[in-house]
């Protein structure tokens, strides 16, 4: 399975959300308003600190932090010396004895619904425990400066959330600037068919890279979508998140998807791509190339 694919319950149905920056005060030294509509308090910046998200995970290492990371998940696999800190299992929800095994001074884990009860029993044990949604590029600079804050590296997360905040202001307005995109559906399944919406994290990036989503109308950020209703809206191209695109060729239902016929399907496999981190920026443009170069390839070019 390809690093998408394990990102899958990252990338589904997650939407984003937006909190206070770390403010100095209440029962600690420290403050941090989190995603999950909490006030963190720590005495002082954590030392151990045990990691439940990629997207974090990659954040505290990339702000100097990554000495202090002492738990994480088995989906944590960049950059390359998150392999040597202890895996603890997937991470949905957390598993509370592994953590606690650890002996962590912060946890951070997702904001969602399926680890709100185990975030309530770890603060009940002791441990802090700061909830942070990653779902788009928006989100990164935020959580950078909490992660910082959280662990004394104030500024280096500054410089961090800087540089992602310029990116992202530059990958959007070289959006802007260019003439419109293909047409594209991404798929995050193929059977039944799966679709990423306007509220998804690649459909972000389809769209900075210059791609337009047909499905960007959908009231939840992914949704189950005929191939009558795929044909329909005639997308110029098909992205596959985890699925191979001599798969879905092979496939005789889907001949009805005028894209599929021509051959025009693209599996999204880079790994930078698999979460929303700083890298997934750096990763745009040459997704933008390769829309480009497969949306005015000819039906006989992609055939051979």
């Amino acid at each position: 399975m390809s690093a998408l694919g394990r990102a899958l319950p990252l990338l589904l149905g997650l939407t984003a959300s937006c909190a206070p920056h770390p403010a100095r005060g209440g029962q600690g030294s420290l403050a941090l308003a989190d995603d999950g509509g909490r006030v963190v308090h720590l005495v002082r910046p954590a030392r151990r600190v045990v990691s439940l998200n990629p997207s974090t995970t990659e954040l505290l290492f990339a702000i100097g932090a990554g000495s202090q990371v002492v738990g994480r998940t088995r989906w944590c696999d960049w950059p390359p010396g998150a392999a040597r800190v202890p895996s603890l299992g997937d991470g949905f929800p957390p598993n509370i004895e592994a953590v606690l095994a650890t002996h962590p001074d912060l946890a951070v884990i997702y904001a969602a619904g399926v680890n709100r009860a185990a975030a309530r029993r770890l603060d009940e044990l002791g441990v802090p425990v700061l909830e942070l949604r990653t779902d788009r590029l928006e989100d990164l600079a935020r959580a950078a400066r909490l992660l910082g804050a959280a662990t004394g590296h104030r500024q280096a997360a500054e410089s961090l959330a800087a540089g992602i905040e310029a990116g992202l202001a530059a990958a959007t307005h070289e959006a802007l600037a260019r003439p419109a995109g293909p047409r594209v559906v991404i798929l995050a399944w193929l059977t039944p068919p799966l679709v990423l919406s306007s509220g998804s994290y690649l459909h972000e990036v389809v769209e900075l890279a210059g791609g337009r989503n047909v499905f960007d109308d959908l009231a939840r950020a992914s949704g189950p979508a005929s191939l009558e209703a795929i044909a329909s809206r005639d997308p110029d191209l098909v992205l596959t998140v985890d699925g191979a695109p001599k798969e879905l060729l092979r496939r005789a239902e889907w001949q009805v998807v005028r894209a599929v016929r021509e051959g025009r399907v693209l599996a999204i496999t880079d790994p930078a791509l698999a979460r929303p981190t700083p890298r997934a920026l750096g990763a745009i443009s040459s997704l933008r190339a390769r829309l480009a170069r497969i949306a005015v390839t000819s039906p006989q070019e992609l055939a051979r």
